[in-house]
């Protein structure tokens, strides 16, 4: 977790963030699944994840209202806890990727990590005693939505439009983008998810949609599993790509990495 935390922003800032256990939880995960830890520590942080959410004892499904603004709630809250690496740490880690390679190998990997998700959960369905369905939907909601806007914000900084502002301003921002699904469009004053805007509103339908895609992954024995992952996959690469071509369309470094600036020449007396 602070190893996440410190990529994403100063630990100070984030020490400050609302929520509680569910969000920092679904971050560690996110981490866990983009770098493709192994196997068994996926399995139990997905579980330490559930039991998380379950233990927050709001995952009911009383209403598409209330389960939309609790997810959107979460989502917000879990957001700036995400491992974001900027484009210094990006270039370094993929030193022969142009930007269009480098944003190809991020969507191929976040694709694979969502293949994952829909797998681990899906993969519940043939214990002997099913957990609560709606713990299991929940935990594989904010995994997946996790993985994408550690996409998204990392596609930014590819195509050099990091957005404006602090940390929390800045994953917001990409909160927005999410629930677009397109590339960060600053209005004056900035990205603002207050309760019951039409973004925020927008946030929540996307939300109860993507839920109700992960109710896949909890099919009859390993169907349910085979078909989250692909749904998962599918989706992803899909939302990448949309983000991507929005970016490419309004950047500068599209083609090539910035050149840097040549050191001024000092005149010896």
């Amino acid at each position: 977790m602070t190893k996440a935390r410190a990529r994403a922003g100063d630990p100070a800032e984030l020490a400050g963030l609302p929520g509680g256990e569910l969000p920092g939880q679904v971050a560690e995960l996110v981490e866990d699944l983009s770098e493709t830890r192994p196997p068994a520590r996926i399995r139990r942080l997905t579980a330490t994840t559930a039991r998380a959410a379950g233990r927050g004892g709001q995952v009911t499904w009383h209403g598409a209202h209330s389960a939309g603004r609790w997810l959107a709630d979460q989502v917000i809250a879990m957001a700036p806890r995400l491992p974001v690496r900027d484009q210094a740490t990006l270039r370094r880690q993929f030193p022969d990727c142009s930007p269009e390679e480098l944003a190809d190998a991020l969507i191929r990997g976040s694709s694979r990590a969502a293949g994952c998700v829909g797998a681990a959960v899906g993969a519940a369905a043939v214990l002997p005693v099913l957990p609560a369905m709606p713990v299991e939907i929940v935990t594989e909601t904010l995994a997946l939505v996790g993985i994408e806007l550690k996409l998204i914000a990392e596609l930014h900084e590819v195509y050099g439009m990091r957005a404006p502002g602090s940390v929390a301003e800045r994953m917001t921002a990409y909160v927005g983008a999410w629930a677009r699904r397109s590339g960060v469009a600053l209005a004056p004053g900035g990205i603002i998810l207050a309760m019951g805007s039409p973004l925020r509103r927008r946030l929540q339908r996307r939300l109860l949609a993507r839920a109700g895609r992960s109710a896949t992954s909890l099919g009859p024995l390993l169907t349910g599993a085979m078909a989250g992952a692909t749904l998962n996959r599918h989706e992803t690469r899909r939302l990448g790509q949309d983000i991507r071509n929005d970016l490419r369309q309004r950047s500068s470094a599209a083609a090539h990495w910035p050149v840097a600036p040549a050191p001024a020449l000092v005149r010896l007396p």
